[in-house]
């Protein structure tokens, strides 16, 4: 009878809009859960019988499922350098045991730490997915892979040191030089940090002496205590060479002696090259680095490229999702570079609980790359995605759900009323 369909179809609407209501309720308990994606309520119709002019009569509602919203949520600023947020299309990519079941998982929250072993991982601890970077190369590989980032930066022995010098034309000519009397047989001095294959320091002294006719010879010393055989307190020589100048003071030529360094312990024959700049017979102006014009000797610029072990003390990450490790030794390496996944269609995407999304049929297969690239958003370091809810809006269609409700439960209690009339008709 008519009067029990309708119980029935009131009853759908009572169990539709109280799992809606669910939904709701769940939307407004994660408005402050970072990275989380808000659903809506779908609703589809139910069928019963056929008419007598052969239409299907209506049999009440379903609620169809939750479909995630995938809106950008608000950024907000932390300052902490491994909060990451993607401004745009796409997941983090998470690897590991999450409530039992191995795998991949998809995220937009982007709260990262290091765990015991060097990997970047969320706070589940799955580990994020990335490129490797060769830190000798600069390549990153081609195969997704936990990103583990080495927490020391091992020593690089000074190889090349340049020297930039001004030396007074007008400085006298001396005596030949004496290795156990570099002061006083020199015209103009200056020192230089190099680091030997150990990564320790060792303080060079570069003496100038000027030969006359536009010629200056360079030896650059240590004390003998640094090196192999060398005495204590007297200073070894582990470089020397010629410069020479032109009529305007440019740089005509350069050259090397020798150059070998037995530091103590660590490689032996150590070569340092001593580059004072690009010479007219190495094609340049003479000009760009050492010189010899008629003013007061005095260094220009120094530079090595050596340096001593360093630890991690901070980590950055570009745009681009490049991860760099800053040392202590003041080293910046890149390492690493995150991945990022879309999808076809995220709505296929299956919600796994902890902000994680996992992929169905429905969603298609994660297209991986990296970060701004292929419609892929851009990472913001120092930055966490809010969560997306409007909770004005999610207000708003609690009322509206909680009202369908009492419409539907009032068409159940009109129905039992039918069905109370049609049984009080025996009497």
């Amino acid at each position: 009878m008519s009067a029990f369909r309708s119980l029935f179809t009131g009853s759908s609407g009572l169990q539709a809009h109280g799992d809606a209501l669910g939904i709701v309720g769940d939307n407004i308990a994660n408005v402050s859960t970072t990275g989380f994606k808000a659903s809506r309520a779908g609703f589809a119709d139910l069928l019963g019988g056929y008419a007598a002019n052969g239409q299907r009569v209506g049999q009440g509602v379903q609620m169809a499922g939750p479909e995630a919203l995938f809106g950008q949520g608000g950024l907000m600023q932390t300052g902490r350098g491994l909060d990451l947020s993607l401004e745009g299309n796409g997941f983090f990519i998470v690897n590991g045991n999450h409530r039992g079941a191995e795998g991949s998982y998809y995220t937009r929250d982007g709260r990262f730490g290091f765990d015991d072993e060097g990997f970047l991982v969320n706070t589940g601890g799955l580990r994020l997915q990335g490129y490797s970077i060769d830190p000798q190369t600069g390549v990153a590989s081609s195969a997704l892979s936990d990103l583990q980032l080495n927490p020391n930066s091992p020593p690089r022995a000074t190889e090349t040191v340049d020297m930039a010098v001004n030396l007074d034309a007008s400085a006298p000519v001396l005596a030949p030089f004496d290795p156990t009397d570099p002061s006083g047989t020199s015209n103009f001095s200056t020192s230089v940090t190099v680091y030997d294959s150990l990564g320790r320091p060792h303080r060079a002294d570069a003496y100038y002496r000027h030969q006359g006719g536009g010629t200056w010879e360079w030896h650059v010393m240590v004390d003998g205590a640094e090196v192999t055989a060398g005495t204590p307190g007297t200073p070894s020589e582990i470089a020397s060479g010629t410069l020479s100048f032109d009529t305007d003071g440019a740089l005509t030529n350069e050259t090397t002696t020798s150059s070998s360094a037995d530091f103590v312990g660590a490689t032996a024959g150590q070569v340092i090259t001593f580059d004072f700049g690009t010479s007219i017979a190495e094609g340049g102006t003479g000009l760009a680095g050492t010189t010899q014009f008629g003013s007061p000797s005095n260094v220009i610029s120094l530079a090595q490229d050596g340096f001593a072990a360093g630890s991690l003390t901070d980590v950055r990450v570009g745009q681009d999702g490049v991860v760099s490790a800053i040392y202590s030794n003041g080293q910046q390496r890149a390492l690493a570079q995150i991945g990022v996944a879309s999808f076809a269609a995220e709505s296929g995407l299956v919600r796994a609980g902890g902000q994680l999304f996992s992929a169905s049929p429905a969603s298609g297969e994660a297209r991986v790359g990296t970060a701004a690239s292929g419609g892929r958003g851009s990472i913001a370091a120092g930055f966490l995605e809010g969560s997306n809810v409007d909770i004005g809006n999610e207000l708003v269609t609690m009322i509206a759900y909680q009202r369908a409700f009492q419409a539907n439960a009032r068409t159940v209690s009109t129905a039992d009323e039918m069905l109370a009339e049609i049984a009080n008709l025996k009497r």
